[in-house]
């Protein structure tokens, strides 16, 4: 029997294409809006719908979560039997429950607060690795808004929330420069405190900032009263007002990162990808992939359908800021270690602290395949050379995993360790990549 190529310990061999692409690939859902949907329609005091939701390890872990909890969440069709669908059942919060985070950064920032409104202790519990992601954003605001937490003193995962069935909130000052999940965590629970939340950012420059004008963005559109910078209010100051949540008749949008590796493919190659259903507006960070890879060598053009990518043949290289889009980092490095000149990467610190230490992994395993990658303060610079095959590590880190799909594109004989671990937020990447290449692939 042939061996499984999405087991964790398999290689798997990247795809080399024969030619340029031209494919239209249906990315899923956004597993950023997924899980924001998931907790404000947890929260709401009427029942929500949630259409083409992502199903994905972090967005299945966040509704288990909710689950365990008490919240109703129903698997199924919409009413107008139109396409997936879950019927989310808002119910009295409460506890004992234990709740398995996987190594998700926003089941482990987020359901925290909704536990402190829980009856009952929530204990949090989840991968090795989520065991070294910061936590003390969180959990040093919650205690400062009321709430009984144990952590032993680690500011990180396992942890009890000591559940009260409600939160007193109010004003409370963090620094969120490690993660900008602290902020939108307090946000989302933020309406459902008694005095509501006003988050202070205290700290050094705050990245991926329009993950929190998504947050915002969503709650406005459940009824919530928010008040932000952009709308008139104090530099780095967020304030939620106490109110009932409605509950929505939601359409997930499309995971624009995760559309990254097919549109670098049109780069790489010379061909034309399109995504259906590209936004006109949305507040993903991935969005910014049309202006970068545009830089980068490309054209676009964006239609009613949705997005129309197109390589020119060449990459080229870039200086870029990406701290407001740090999770397009390892995709774009990918690109820019076949592209024709230097690129420098900056803005990204706060990358050793995701999935895995992002830059490390990314100097690490581009070196090895014959690359010229140097860390610097807050980023990477890139320096194109010849390729060759070998192994790519992914340190269970979904976007290592796309990133080294997108050499082996280019470069013959690389291999993918634990492809598996894009089902955290791209299930059946494999069959995905292999249906963009169709018959050009190897």
């Amino acid at each position: 029997m042939a061996a499984n190529p999405t087991a964790p310990t398999a290689l798997w061999p990247a795809p080399h294409a024969r030619g340029a692409v031209d494919a239209t690939v249906h990315v899923p859902g956004s597993k950023s809006v997924t899980n924001r949907a998931l907790v404000l329609a947890a929260l709401a005091s009427e029942p929500g719908w949630l259409r083409r939701p992502l199903r994905s390890r972090d967005t299945l872990l966040m509704a288990d979560a909710l689950r365990a909890m008490g919240v109703g969440i129903d698997e199924g069709v919409g009413p107008d039997g139109s396409g997936e669908a879950w019927r989310i059942l808002p119910a009295g919060l409460r506890g004992p429950a234990t709740v398995d985070v996987g190594n998700a950064g926003t089941v482990m920032r987020f359901l925290p607060p909704v536990a402190t409104l829980a009856a009952g202790d929530i204990r949090f519990d989840g991968d090795p690795r989520s065991y070294e992601r910061p936590l003390h954003g969180v959990i040093d605001a919650l205690r400062a808004l009321g709430a009984r937490i144990d952590d032993d003193g680690r500011g990180a995962l396992p942890l009890t929330v000591h559940g009260s069935g409600a939160l007193d909130g109010g004003p409370v000052s963090i620094d969120a420069s490690s993660s900008s999940q602290f902020v939108s965590a307090l946000l989302l629970s933020g309406p459902r405190f008694n005095q509501g939340v006003e988050v202070r950012h205290i700290g050094g420059s705050l990245p991926s900032l329009p993950h929190i004008r998504m947050t915002v963005d969503m709650l406005r559109a459940v009824g919530a009263q928010v008040d932000t910078p952009e709308s008139g209010g104090e530099p780095n100051v967020w304030r939620v007002t106490p109110g009932a949540l409605l509950g929505r008749d939601l359409t997930i949008e499309p995971d624009l990162s995760n559309a990254q590796p097919f549109l670098a493919a049109a780069l790489v190659t010379g061909g034309r990808v399109v995504i259906p259903d590209w936004p006109q507006r949305t507040t993903q960070p991935g969005d910014r992939l049309r202006e970068i890879f545009t830089e980068m060598g490309g054209s676009c053009e964006l239609t009613e359908y949705g997005l129309e990518f197109t390589g020119s043949g060449r990459i080229h290289g870039i200086d870029v800021d990406l701290g407001d889009v740090g999770e397009l980092t390892p995709g774009i490095a990918a690109v820019a270690a076949l592209a024709d000149t230097p690129s420098t990467l900056r803005g990204v610190a706060h990358l050793r602290l995701h999935e895995t230490d992002r830059l490390a992994a990314l100097t690490k395993e581009i070196n090895e395949l014959g690359g010229d990658v140097t860390e610097t303060a807050d980023g990477l610079r890139i320096r194109p050379r010849t390729l060759h095959g070998g192994v790519f590590h992914t340190y269970e880190d979904h976007r290592m995993a796309t990133a080294g799909a997108v050499i082996g594109l280019a470069v013959a004989d690389v291999q993918i360790e634990n492809v598996a671990t894009t089902a955290k937020t791209l299930p059946d990447f494999p069959d995905l990549w292999a249906g963009m290449l169709g018959s050009d692939g190897a």
